[in-house]
């Protein structure tokens, strides 16, 4: 995404509140989300606004390792730093700094298995950074209830139908 002005963050939200309504309606009580610019931290901050009406959610932030973001513009870090303070919980996976992609790897199978579900805003069509943990979570072993769910770019463009019509009802409302 191109930064917090992006047209695009509201529909994300808006998918990601509505699921997580879902979720939260069905008895969740943890969201533990990485602290990735973009739908992590959105996942997050969605998160943190749904507990207004669901006080109990409990909102965690865990990182493959300890000096995550360090190479990111400084208002990123920051936006990081100062989402880390609103959680429950934050922590990293390793204590140490970036060694390698194996400390990746450790952080997905960490969430796997501290997690019963998973929830993607993904595209398969267009692999990206998310495809590795999107393959993994989809080739656990079936004797696993594993609650894996995608947000499709169909799911997003419906949400951005269903937030135009709303916007348009609003206006039409204040125009009579």
């Amino acid at each position: 995404m191109h930064g917090q002005k992006d047209p695009h963050i509201p529909v994300i939200k808006d998918s990601l509140k509505n699921i997580l309504g879902d979720y939260l309606d069905d008895g969740l009580e943890w969201l533990i989300t990485g602290g990735q610019q973009g739908t992590e931290q959105w996942a997050a901050e969605v998160a943190l606004e749904l507990k207004k009406d669901y006080p109990d959610l409990q909102v965690a932030i865990m990182l493959p390792y300890q000096n995550f973001g360090e190479r990111w513009q400084e208002s990123s870090q920051e936006a990081l730093a100062q989402l880390r303070t609103r959680v429950d919980f934050s922590a990293s996976i390793s204590n140490d700094p970036y060694k390698g992609g194996y400390q990746l790897a450790q952080y997905g199978q960490f969430m796997t298995d501290h997690t019963d579900g998973a929830l993607f805003v993904y595209d398969p069509d267009f692999p990206g950074k998310p495809d590795y943990d999107y393959r993994r979570v989809q080739n656990l072993p079936a004797r696993r209830e594993y609650d894996f769910r995608n947000i499709s770019m169909d799911d997003l463009e419906e949400t951005a139908r269903a937030l135009a019509e709303a916007e348009a009802e609003r206006n039409n409302d204040f125009q009579n």
